[in-house]
């Protein structure tokens, strides 16, 4: 037991006893020397009282965060040790799940939804082979238990723009953004109002479970026979980069419709993002963007927004040189907004760029994913060859927040 709390309740001891004493008219000697000795303690006590507060308040501290991060470490633990190849036996030649495959297949199907065989996204790491043990090349550890996922893409251009992408268990997540509050102003004379009041209002941004992005993949009886753990490496590379390549074209590009979400650049002006004309690729077009987010209030300097092109306009940034120096307008850039920050994107369209800011916390938009991928077989369109079909389904939406967070240039050239 802690001394803080055992101190505690010594003083409420003291409490009753006092009570007791001083609710007589007459205490006799004995009684009063007993006041004045317990009065001594209880001071005495909460000045110890104080300081074993200070000594626990680390291992309170430590306690705590150990509470609310373990779940999320059981659960990272326990996808560490997910194995697809379980999975593809499992399908094709009905073996049964084990081990720490089978206890989060039993997880996720307790929350309902899948049809086939639940993945966890996490499973689709790369892994490396390490003396035959298939392990975990980059697991973090979270620090919070919402199971944030953006480690999935570690260089996908969503992630680099400051994308959050939440995993939903189910239903639809609305995100309030305010849209109107308090205002200042000074009254005109003596005795006269402040500016009336401005009634608080928000809107709400909705994530929702309309988009089903499907991966599919076909596995030869000649991969199933001879790959081995190869195999489980290959399928994971596969649906890594078919999801990445995919998540991210819908999250700057999607159309909106035939079953896609809408995105950044194609969804401009319902989410209110500001859309201007560049002109030639060079810093100042995009000073002239990080001006307006510090005119806004949204950011402090150039340093805190990221940007989003594609290859052509680095080269043509990199091979403009300011006359008479070897300095070309791609260093210029990175002067003021880290080469960390900026990312590469060929989906997006020529000569346009997207430029965003996280601001207090909140993320210039947000990707839902509802659970994982669900896993499945056909074993009968390949029947006669021996093939295995896979189709995996994962659910997902995109959203901005706030249009004011993002700003794109277009007509870049060089």
């Amino acid at each position: 037991m802690l001394d803080s709390v055992k101190i505690a309740r010594r003083q409420s001891e003291i409490r009753q006893q006092l009570a007791t004493l001083v609710g007589k008219d007459t205490p006799n000697d004995e009684e009063t020397r007993s006041m004045e000795a317990l009065d001594a303690e209880y001071r005495t006590n909460e000045t110890r009282y104080r300081a074993a507060l200070t000594a626990e308040d680390t291992e309170r501290r430590e306690a705590g965060a150990d509470l609310e991060t373990r779940s999320g470490r059981e659960w990272s633990d326990l996808v560490a040790g997910f194995e697809l190849r379980q999975v593809v036996a499992a399908i094709e030649e009905g073996r049964s799940l084990s081990g720490k495959t089978a206890d989060v297949v039993e997880e996720m199907r307790s929350h309902g939804g899948y049809r086939g065989i639940p993945v966890p996204l996490g499973a689709l790491e790369q892994r490396e082979l390490v003396a035959g043990t298939t392990t975990s090349a980059d697991v973090p550890k979270p620090v919070t238990i919402r199971p944030l996922i953006d480690r999935i893409f570690p260089a996908s251009v969503a992630s680099r723009l400051g994308g959050e992408v939440i995993n939903i268990t189910s239903g639809a997540v609305a995100i309030p953004v305010a849209t109107a509050g308090a205002i200042a102003g000074w009254a005109p004379t003596e005795g006269a109002d402040v500016p009336g009041p401005q009634p608080f209002d928000f809107a709400e941004r909705m994530l929702e479970p309309d988009h089903t992005l499907g991966v599919h993949m076909r596995i030869t009886r000649k991969a199933l026979k001879q790959a081995g753990d190869g195999l489980e490496a290959a399928i994971r590379r596969d649906m890594n980069a078919a999801v990445q390549t995919e998540l991210d074209r819908a999250i700057l590009m999607g159309s909106g419709t035939n079953g896609q979400p809408l995105g950044i650049i194609t969804g401009a002006s319902t989410y209110g993002i500001a859309s201007t004309p560049a002109g030639a690729a060079s810093w100042a077009g995009f000073r002239t963007a990080s001006v307006a987010f510090m005119n806004g209030n949204l950011v402090k300097s150039p340093g805190d927004i990221r940007v989003a092109f594609d290859p052509a306009i680095w080269a043509d940034l990199d091979d403009d040189l300011i006359a008479g120096t070897a300095v070309s307008q791609w260093d210029r850039l990175t002067k003021h907004i880290p080469a960390s920050q900026i990312a590469l994107a060929p989906t997006l369209p020529d000569g346009t760029a997207v430029m965003t800011t996280n601001t207090g916390g909140v993320a210039p938009f947000y990707v839902g994913i509802w659970g994982g991928l669900d896993v499945i077989s056909d074993r009968f369109s390949d029947a006669q060859s021996g093939t295995l079909r896979l189709t995996a389904l994962m659910t997902a939406d995109v959203t901005v927040a706030r249009g004011s967070q993002i700003a794109i240039l277009t007509g870049l050239a060089g």
